[in-house]
């Protein structure tokens, strides 16, 4: 199997291409900051992981926005903090200041050229359009948890994107899906019998970060620590078919 065989990229974008766990820690500096130094990065990622996962679950309906102001306030009760709705409400909002990687954009424009672009997220259309902004680029087709009115981890999430794509004249086989979580991507992925690429953003780092864990080894067909390299893989991989 090469980079190569592919003709479409699907792609998480939270964790993949925009650096959500910086995003989200300057976000909840001030919530977090009332803890006096207590709570650690890694214990507020965690957290937030973990209620997240658990609302996407019990309100599949929900904007993401409106989504993580609910999980602002329930972060806020179990750190026994205090914090108005107005708080949650902008929390759930700056989703448009969370910052790309800093090779996104570039790697994204490389892969433009060679493959279909797609993003399958857990995210509201509104909140996607500020962060597609920073990526510089027109993506083929954009699938978010608000037009499917699931989240991933869920299988239905893939399905609709598969569905939709074949509209667009691609089968399983032409399609790589690339992303960071192996919860929320690489399993159901997996499930499905979809090629996938993890592009492994924490590499070095311990834990899960913002994703909830999971159990045993999940296998992917490539690995990449960063979307940079991913792109300089696929140069390099066509450089030699021309040798």
């Amino acid at each position: 199997m090469k980079l190569s065989d592919f003709k479409a990229l699907t792609f998480d974008c939270y964790g993949t291409l925009i650096d959500w766990e910086t995003g989200m820690l300057a976000a909840l500096q001030p919530l977090a900051g009332k803890a006096g130094g207590r709570l650690t990065r890694e214990a507020i990622l965690e957290a937030h992981g973990r209620h997240e996962a658990a609302q996407e679950r019990t309100t599949p309906h929900m904007r993401y926005s409106d989504l993580l102001a609910v999980v602002y306030k329930r972060l806020a009760e179990e750190w026994g903090l205090p914090a108005r709705w107005d708080e949650a409400q902008a929390y759930g909002a700056s989703i448009k200041d969370w910052p790309a990687f800093p090779d996104s954009a570039e790697a994204l424009a490389y892969l433009k050229k060679h493959y279909r672009l797609a993003v399958l997220s857990n995210v509201d259309n509104a909140s996607f359009a500020f962060s597609n902004a920073r990526l510089g680029v027109v993506f083929d087709a954009i699938y978010t948890a608000e037009d499917i009115g699931s989240y991933k981890p869920s299988v239905r999430n893939f399905d609709y994107m598969l569905e939709k794509l074949t509209g667009l004249g691609l089968t399983k086989r032409d399609i790589l899906h690339t992303a960071q979580s192996l919860y929320h991507d690489h399993e159901p992925a997996g499930a499905i019998g979809l090629a996938h690429c993890w592009i492994d953003r924490r590499a070095g780092k311990a834990g899960f970060g913002a994703v909830v864990p999971t159990a045993g080894e999940t296998k992917v067909d490539f690995q990449f620590p960063t979307l940079g390299a991913f792109a300089e893989a696929h140069r390099q991989e066509l450089a030699n078919q021309a040798r």
